[in-house]
């Protein structure tokens, strides 16, 4: 047995604990043998700490080994297998990766990618794009839960000032609940310590006054 078959043999394994293990072992030990067996584990990996063990694990092979594989991992545009690639990307860090996040992906109908390839855009953006990410990153503006919103938010917020032009355009939307998203970023962007929630209801506060008659 390969030293890839044992360790997808081990991430297969019904134990969750187990299959932490392996990953974690393979990220102590790495061997290009392992790349792809824990690429494809993040795949189908229903838990979420064996997870983020298996990207830990890739982050210690080097990355002209992973980079390319979860590109290709990433352009199938769908499903857990991307969120994870994506995932994984943003922690590795190389900025080649850049153009493997495609527009489809930041505005993805699934929200767990759409949400991980906003957390990978604003870690491999080039400067000199960092306003044209802005832009798209403020049509997702009021989509979603709470949640979703506050990952939303944190991606505006960790691109700085370049996204404070295009959050101030989007205080005039027609749709409150894109205003009270905007607004909320702003506050954010202003004071990072004031807290989601509050920002989120000083937002709702000050689009309920606009809209109240005088």
């Amino acid at each position: 047995m390969t030293a890839a078959e044992a360790l997808r043999e081990a991430l297969a394994h019904r134990d969750s604990s187990a299959r932490l293990n392996a990953a974690m072992s393979a990220g102590i030990r790495p061997d290009p043998q392992y790349v792809d067996p824990l690429i494809d584990r993040c795949a189908v990996e229903p838990d979420f700490f064996v997870r983020d063990m298996l990207t830990w694990a890739l982050t210690r092979h080097p990355s002209d080994l992973t980079v390319p594989r979860l590109v290709a991992e990433v352009a199938v545009g769908k499903g857990q297998g991307t969120s994870q690639a994506l995932h994984s990307l943003s922690k590795i860090g190389d900025r080649s990766a850049w153009p493997s996040i495609t527009r489809e992906l930041l505005v993805s109908d699934e929200d767990e990618v759409a949400r991980t390839a906003w957390r990978a855009a604003v870690h491999l953006v080039p400067d000199d794009e960092k306003s044209a990410l802005a832009e798209m990153l403020c049509t997702q503006l009021g989509r979603g839960g709470r949640e979703l919103q506050l990952s939303l938010s944190r991606a505006l917020v960790e691109l700085g000032g370049v996204a404070a032009p295009v959050l101030e355009i989007a205080r005039d939307d027609k749709r409150p609940a894109v205003r009270e998203h905007a607004i909320a970023t702003e506050l954010l962007l202003e004071d990072p310590d004031l807290g989601f929630e509050s920002a989120v209801f000083e937002a709702k506060r000050m689009v309920a006054l606009e809209a109240s008659p005088e």
